[in-house]
Order: C-alpha cells, then structure tokens, then sequence
C-alpha cells in the first residue's frame, strides 16, 4: 500500500512565504514618504504605461511591487470598492483603513487557499488635513497588514534602503528635497547599481493636501527634472 505524501502546513506556509518573497525582491524598489505638504510616492520604473502608482479615490493612492498583472488585479478591485463604497454611503466614508483590511483580506485567503501566493507587496495611503491625520498602510503577501508611520519600502533590497531613509529622513521635508532623497536612495538600491536616478528613471506622485478636490497628481519627467535640480534626458 503506498504512503500519502505528506507536507505539514507549516511547511507549506514556509515554502509559500519564501517563494513569495524571492519574487518581490526580484522588483525595483519604490517609496512612500510624509512630506510637507502631503505624501510622496517614488518607484523606479523607466515605463511610461505600466504604472506601479496609482490613485484609487479622491485622497487615497496606491502603490506596488512585484507581478504587474497581480498588483494590477488588486488595484482594479480596489477602485471597485471605493467606488461602491462611496455610491452605496458617502464619499467621505471612503477610506484608507477600510481599502487596506479588504485588500488584507483578499491576499489572505490567496495565500491560505491557492497553491501559488500573489507575489506583491502593498501600499495604501491616504492624506489628511494635517501631516497628523496621514495614514500609510503596508500589506505583504500573506495578508498582513501594518500601519507605517512617517515613511516605507518595498521591493528590491528594502531592508538596506530603509536603514539609508532612515539616517537622512526628517519630519517637515519640502517636496523638492523629499523626492532629491528618495532618488538618491533608490539609486542605492537599483539593479544597475548607477550613481544616480534621473527623472526618466522615475514614476512619480503626490497625495498633496493643499490640492483642491481630488489629491492625486503625477510628476511628469521634465517637472521632475527641475523639482531633483538635474537635467531631464
């Protein structure tokens, strides 16, 4: 009589875990920072249509890592719900703790229930009336979900590049000076290990709180340029 084959789910948890974040660590990096006036988002990404930042409501954007068409899938899914939650109540019921425990629940049950996990890493903010009232969320593979504060990493090699934000990093940044770090750290961090990103290297966008209506705006390159103080190729 043959023997079932059997894996513990422990091991199983683990080996999905590992696989998960060998893919996400394949991707180039990208930053979500307070600033002044808001908050910043900055990935390494030359494509000009394939976007790794995205906005989702009127003060709500989103960022990713990892698998374009499975980050692409949670962030379509993600307007859904905002946009039926502010039809069937108010837009101002629309909120980034609310977008952030479904997209936690999503990637939770991919992970517990299908043999692949999404391999993506998370970022949901939401900019308030104050630098007080922001709220930068993280949520992993595995549907865990932690509430940032001030800035975060993902992709690449985030453990390095969060240590490098953290030593120059400070509360009340200018936007120029905001995304001239960002740049820089992730110029530490790219796969082409270059001195230096410059703005055609770079997808760029700001929640900016003194915007009226909708928050989201994108950085075009040549704006970019002048905000980085460096030519635009």
């Amino acid at each position: 009589m043959t023997v079932p084959f059997y894996v513990s789910p422990e091991q199983v948890a683990k080996d999905k875990a590992d696989y998960a974040r060998k893919g996400i660590a394949k991707g180039r990096s990208v930053i979500v920072m307070q600033y002044q006036d808001g908050i910043a988002f900055v990935a390494e990404n030359p494509s000009k249509t394939l976007h790794k930042i995205s906005e989702i409501y009127d003060r709500i954007a989103f960022a990713a890592v990892g698998k374009y068409n499975e980050f692409e899938n949670l962030r379509v899914a993600g307007i859904r719900f905002a946009d039926m939650r502010g039809f069937a109540y108010d837009r101002s019921d629309v909120n980034a703790r609310s977008l952030a425990n479904a997209y936690a629940q999503t990637l939770g049950s991919i992970f517990t229930e299908i043999t692949k996990p999404y391999e993506v890493e998370v970022a949901v903010a939401q900019v308030g009336d104050t630098p007080s009232q922001d709220e930068i969320y993280r949520l992993t593979f595995d549907g865990s979900i932690a509430d940032e504060s001030d800035f975060l990493v993902m992709g690449g090699q985030s453990e390095r590049l969060t240590s490098l934000l953290h030593d120059e990093w400070s509360q009340g940044l200018e936007i120029s000076a905001a995304l001239g770090l960002a740049a820089r750290v992730l110029a530490e961090g790219s796969a082409e290990e270059r001195e230096a990103l410059t703005s055609d290297d770079l997808e760029v966008a700001v929640l900016d709180r003194n915007r009226a209506g909708r928050k989201f705006k994108r950085i075009n390159p040549a704006a970019l340029g002048e905000l980085l103080r460096s030519p635009v190729s």
